[in-house]
């Protein structure tokens, strides 16, 4: 099997073709979910990440394609992360999977990496295959969703937050506050992370507005709900990226309450707050998805109370070389 190393960044070619085998993947094994867009494809394709080094295949008639990215940041050095690795439906058990993955081992092996994880969904192919290859589930997840009708003006009667102002903020947290909310980032430290190599950075103003720029610059939007105090603290937030804007989906990073706030309903605040800005922002806008781990307990409890639907069972998987 011929695996032909793509240059970065691909080409236009290159990038449809790259679109065309994840949307074959879909269709099969998530018919459910919406299929990729070109847009997200060829931003996350062509616009090189903050936080390490690309490096992408595809097998030959593209019939399966591979991305890993090498960690560049200090700590992360010795580890990497398997964003892509599928195979079409029809080229599937022709060693097509296997072929990827031994050129995804050699760069990791060639670079001096010790260890690799993926986000797998569970009770399927690529649970499959990764468990074959030695990967284990270090930190079990699922995947929740929140639907937006079509028309949708967000909650009608949204609940007060005695002690502290919501803010919305398009694009980049704006420079005043990015420090307070980098701090509140840090309040990240403490969800469960499993048994996970990768070690947590700190949070800094600049590194905040560097990954957010990065979803700008992919072509994607970025919308951020805070809680924050009199005194110039954020409290809470919560964000979501749409990668592609026109699109019916978006995807939750982070929800966080800062330990001091807590128990006061800041993470529902903040939550409903966003649903309902998203929803008068974007339109098209249809559904709203984030991964919460098992072990984060009070967070799926917020969820439930605000009518997440749990959708499928997922894993950071990792694989220690």
């Amino acid at each position: 099997m011929m695996i032909r190393s793509l240059p970065l960044p691909p080409s236009a070619a290159e990038v449809d073709a790259w679109l065309a085998v994840l949307t074959a993947a879909a269709a099969t094994d998530q018919p459910r979910l919406p299929a990729p867009s070109r847009v997200e494809v060829a931003g996350r394709l062509c616009v090189a990440p903050a936080r390490g080094r690309p490096v992408l295949w595809a097998a030959e008639e593209d019939a399966g394609v591979a991305a890993l990215l090498l960690f560049t940041e200090e700590g992360n050095t010795h580890t990497a992360f398997l964003d892509v690795l599928t195979v079409r439906p029809q080229a599937r058990r022709r060693g097509v999977g296997t072929a990827l993955w031994e050129r995804v081992r050699e760069e990791l092996l060639a670079q001096g990496r010790t260890s690799v994880a993926t986000l797998v969904d569970l009770d399927g192919p690529g649970e499959a295959f990764a468990r074959s290859l030695g990967f284990e589930n270090v930190l079990p997840m699922a995947w929740y969703e929140q639907e937006l009708p079509a028309g949708a003006e967000g909650p009608g009667r949204l609940p007060a937050t005695p002690g502290y102002e919501i803010l919305t903020w398009h694009g980049l947290v704006p420079d005043a506050w990015a420090p307070a909310a980098a701090a509140a980032h840090g309040a990240m430290e403490d969800a469960p992370t499993g048994d996970m190599d990768e070690r947590i950075q700190r949070w800094t103003a600049q590194r905040l507005h560097t990954l957010q720029q990065l979803v700008l610059d992919r072509g994607g939007e970025m919308l951020t709900v805070a809680a924050v105090t009199l005194g110039g603290e954020v409290a809470a937030y919560t964000e979501i990226v749409l990668a592609d804007p026109a699109g019916p989906v978006a995807l939750q990073y982070d929800t966080v309450v800062v330990p001091a706030h807590r128990g006061r309903g800041l993470g529902r605040a903040v939550k409903l707050h966003m649903e309902a800005r998203a929803a008068e922002r974007y339109p098209a806008l249809r559904r709203i998805t984030t991964t919460v781990a098992d072990e984060n307990t009070p967070m799926r409890a917020v969820n439930e109370s605000l009518g997440w639907r749990r959708d499928r069972a997922a894993g950071y998987f990792q694989l220690k070389l």
